[in-house]
């Protein structure tokens, strides 16, 4: 198999940038993105909800057409990027009373998932003022929470798809690279977790935590139609020493290299983070490695 390059973990060999080349040329007047588009349905090259992978497949047909496997149709538009003129999230009044008290004098709370919601540019404005990271909008699979104790608003949390590669977290579950680009949608990153700052009750966030993995898995399915086995973080230990995931039995599965995702220098560029798991499923090892 002569595989000329690896895309977000699929292997293409020169076969597949040849079956490009025949389709592009059997459809001379269709537009890049209704190429991928078809391309996507040939492949059967879906998201696990069954919708097509067609961002993914335009950024794989995009650097074929770059590296002179394929030659692409010019375009017909350039849409404005929305990532990178998205604006900032408008500022939001809410009751900011301080709240000192005990848990249990809180009663139930309430975790509402609020995307595509009313509430979800309330989200995004509380974490923009108070999160020390600010907001930013989420690529892939998500979802966002508020936390309400009857109608007191404790706390704001947002969980993201999983990144492709992370070396703690897959020797720990101790999956294949073939399992892991199969099943790594079965992974959600808790990406924001912010207790409002005018907010003061000890153990408050390892129990929202503790609600969270109970919740979360079911919200998942139901918006994205497939389970979640695993959960992780990133902590930043010059600010945090992580102590509400470790109070809500989250595991230290070891540190980050600081190179991030798409590093071609194999050299730090960025601060150290610690990572922390939670698994779902006490056989999460067996199910994350299914073919």
């Amino acid at each position: 198999m002569n595989v000329i390059l690896k895309y977000r973990g699929r292997e293409v060999t020169a076969a597949d940038a040849a079956f490009i080349r025949e389709l592009i040329a059997a459809h001379p007047m269709l537009s890049r993105r209704r190429l991928s588009q078809e391309l996507c349905r040939a492949w059967d090259w879906v998201q696990p909800n069954g919708q097509p992978r067609d961002m993914v497949c335009r950024g794989l047909m995009l650097t074929l057409h770059r590296s002179g496997h394929i030659r692409l149709p010019p375009r017909q538009q350039r849409p404005p990027n929305p990532f990178v003129q998205r604006s900032r999230p408008r500022a939001v009044e809410i009751d900011c009373r301080p709240i000192h008290t005990s848990l249990a004098s809180l009663g139930p709370l309430r975790l509402e998932q609020v995307r595509r919601t009313p509430a979800e540019a309330l989200f995004n404005s509380l974490v923009e003022q108070h999160h020390y990271l600010g907001y930013t909008q989420p690529v892939g699979e998500h979802l966002k929470y508020l936390v309400f104790a009857e109608e007191q608003l404790l706390a704001c949390l947002a969980w993201s798809s999983a990144p492709r590669h992370l070396g703690p977290r897959d020797r720990f579950i101790g999956w294949s690279s073939e399992a892991r680009r199969r099943n790594i949608h079965l992974l959600a990153t808790n990406l924001r977790f912010l207790v409002l700052p005018w907010v003061k009750v000890p153990h408050l966030a390892s129990h929202i935590l503790g609600r969270m993995a109970r919740q979360l898995s079911a919200d998942w399915e139901r918006i994205y139609e497939h389970p979640l086995y695993f959960l992780e973080t990133f902590v930043d230990p010059d600010r945090f020493r992580g102590t509400c995931y470790r109070a809500a039995n989250w595991i230290v599965l070891g540190r980050t290299t600081g190179r991030g995702k798409d590093d071609q220098t194999h050299r730090p560029n960025r601060s150290l983070k610690e990572v922390l798991g939670y698994p779902l499923q006490r056989h999460f090892r067996h199910l994350l490695s299914q073919p």
